[in-house]
């Protein structure tokens, strides 16, 4: 890693025949009023949301490196990018939602609890569009949410504007958006399969040998049918 400050010189003349001033503009940058260019806050954003090194541990390195940024600083640059990329993120949004079936779950993540030496644990919501499945030559793409805990309201507030169908697990979280009519669930074979699984890996039984054997015949199928239209995948099915 190598750290470099690019100064630019920006010299003010003046013209003592037409008493005028010129002075070429000032550089372009991610940030207003900030001196971090843009490739120090696609480094600091990559290190945090891809390698999972938070900002107190990335400063510490930077420090190593003899480059003093504050916690609080690299914070408001993080915060800042975040506005910068809504754009993009809103529109990232409105695509993935104009499709007529979504897939969704939520992974837990152990965030930070300060002042505790511990860790609590967080949720990442994503909401997935592929049509490549069935023929769709709409691109594929994938929504995230972070919130500090797990409850209802955060799909529901999520998908209070969604009409479809929407492929979850069980989650009581979702029956609320179910009810509204809105929205048709679709249950996840992958999801009541693995309650057979762990069932069976404990205490083999016939009922879940037929039903292991039963899921499998229908994987078989739909992996045949994979990208074809919907009408083939119906009548194959």
């Amino acid at each position: 890693m190598r750290f470099h400050v690019v100064r630019y010189v920006r010299p003010r003349l003046a013209c003592a025949c037409c008493d005028r001033i010129a002075q070429a503009p000032a550089v372009s940058r991610p940030l207003a009023r900030s001196y971090a260019g843009a490739a120090l806050l696609a480094h600091i954003a990559t290190a945090k949301y891809l390698d999972h090194l938070p900002l107190y541990r990335q400063a510490q390195a930077y420090g190593r490196e003899g480059v003093s940024l504050s916690e609080s600083t690299l914070g408001d640059w993080i915060g800042a990018l975040h506005e910068l990329m809504r754009p993009l993120t809103d529109a990232l949004k409105r695509h993935v939602f104009a499709a007529g079936k979504l897939h969704t779950d939520d992974t837990p993540v152990p965030v930070l609890a300060p002042g505790t030496g511990k860790t609590r644990q967080a949720r990442l919501w994503t909401y997935v569009r592929d049509d490549r499945p069935h023929g769709g030559e709409a691109a594929p793409a994938a929504w995230y949410r972070y919130s500090p805990d797990r409850k209802g309201i955060h799909p529901q507030t999520h998908l209070k504007h969604y009409n479809g169908i929407l492929q979850a697990d069980a989650y009581a979280g979702y029956n609320a958006v179910y009810e509204t009519g809105r929205v048709l669930e679709a249950g996840s074979w992958a999801h009541a399969r693995r309650h057979f699984y762990d069932i069976h890996e404990k205490r083999p039984s016939v009922i879940t040998n037929h039903a292991l054997e039963t899921i499998a015949e229908l994987y078989r199928i739909e992996a045949d049918i994979r990208s074809k239209p919907p009408h083939e995948r119906r009548a194959i099915r």
